[in-house]
């Protein structure tokens, strides 16, 4: 029954194969959005910009808490990923 499956679906072989790639590139870019290194170096720049002067408390508390935001979204993906 293989044989003859494969022999029927044949033409269908290149949308699997479009299929497949797709999903890999989905998983890669999913991999990418929820890494938290790239906020967590965010955070430590912002920290860095308030200390040197460079921006003012109102932006960085605004600012970190856009980063926190995320890095909860990211925690909340992870962990609803792994049930």
């Amino acid at each position: 029954m293989g044989l003859f499956t494969q022999i029927v679906t044949f033409p269908l072989a290149p949308l699997r194969g479009v299929v497949w790639v797709a999903e890999r590139v989905r998983e890669e870019a999913e991999s990418q959005y929820y890494d938290p290194a790239p906020v967590h170096r965010e955070l430590a720049e912002l920290e860095s910009l308030l200390v040197a002067g460079d921006i003012d408390e109102e932006t960085f508390d605004r600012r970190e808490d856009e980063l926190l935001d995320r890095l909860e979204e990211i925690r909340a993906y992870r962990e609803g990923s792994r049930a």
